[in-house]
């Protein structure tokens, strides 16, 4: 359904009645929850489970386009947010909302667990996003060292060409996703998303929406992103914060995830590793995604 969230209508679906709400905020920006709902039907024996299509993404953007979308600013979308996760609880009435990100998602809902913590009942952060200047740095260092270890000439070449961070284009952020993918290690999960099964309602429309979202949305947001640094928002929380991270993330380098968790105070806090996994672990992992969440947090 279309629902009227910061100003134009924003695509929010609820699978699932009666169960207490997961808030699922999708990375990217611009990259839908959506072709996952499917391959989540599982958590929905447990959770009433909420996708959003953020503004500047998929149904959303398809509604609005890029001029009835506004301008896109970390502010604005974690206004949107905090409207979704208010509409949801009201929506609902069963309590207060689980809150789960991804990636970019993990930016926006650490600002809206400082906002407004009365909201949440707990937080799930997977390949949470930290420092991303620090994040680049790392993320390269890395690469360079995997190419030459690995005698990749096109990878060095490619990286050299680009150099060291701080970088000023999208240009650059693809070509260190692209090499993150080739030099991975790790046999945990897919590289890349692969939900399974894809959701049947998920449409060839749907999904020229996606691409064209995704492009928008980075286009708008990507020197804001690369400006976060999360530790600035102080290490205190009012709810109970989980971390969950695959060890061969090379996108979100776990050790900035390590040094964050340590430095946090809150009612409680755990790291979760997923071993030899990547940076998609909630979309290809989901059983083993929602075990942890049903050992570990819903208690």
């Amino acid at each position: 359904m279309y629902v009227p969230i910061g100003g134009i209508e924003q695509w929010i679906e609820i699978v699932g009645a009666g169960k207490p709400p997961l808030l699922f905020l999708h990375g990217g920006p611009g990259a839908s929850s959506r072709p996952a709902a499917a391959a989540w039907q599982s958590w929905t024996d447990h959770f009433s489970v909420v996708h959003w299509d953020q503004r500047g993404t998929g149904r959303t953007f398809a509604r609005n386009g890029a001029e009835g979308s506004g301008a896109l600013t970390l502010a604005r979308m974690v206004e949107d947010g905090l409207e979704v996760a208010a509409y949801v609880k009201d929506r609902l009435g069963t309590g207060k909302v689980l809150l789960v990100a991804h990636s970019w998602g993990t930016i926006l809902a650490v600002h809206m667990l400082k906002r407004r913590p009365d909201l949440f009942s707990a937080y799930v952060g997977a390949a949470q996003i930290v420092d991303m200047r620090r994040n680049e740095e790392i993320k390269y260092a890395t690469l360079i060292a995997r190419a030459k270890a690995a005698g990749n000439r096109e990878a060095e070449a490619d990286l050299a060409r680009i150099g060291p961070p701080p970088h000023e284009d999208l240009d650059a952020m693809r070509v260190l996703v692209r090499w993150a993918d080739a030099l991975t290690l790790g046999e945990g999960d897919p590289i890349r998303p692969r939900p399974r099964p894809r959701s049947a309602d998920f449409t060839e429309e749907d999904g020229s929406w996606l691409v064209r979202g995704l492009e928008f949305s980075s286009g708008q947001l990507y020197r804001e992103i690369a400006a976060v640094d999360l530790a600035t928002l102080g290490p205190a929380f009012a709810v109970p914060m989980f971390f969950f991270h695959g060890t061969e993330d090379l996108l979100a380098p776990l050790a900035l995830v390590e040094s964050y968790v340590e430095a946090i105070a809150a009612p409680r806090k755990e790291l979760v590793f997923f071993p030899d996994c990547h940076h998609f672990l909630a979309i290809n992992r989901p059983e083993d995604f929602l075990a942890e969440i049903l050992a570990r947090v819903a208690p």
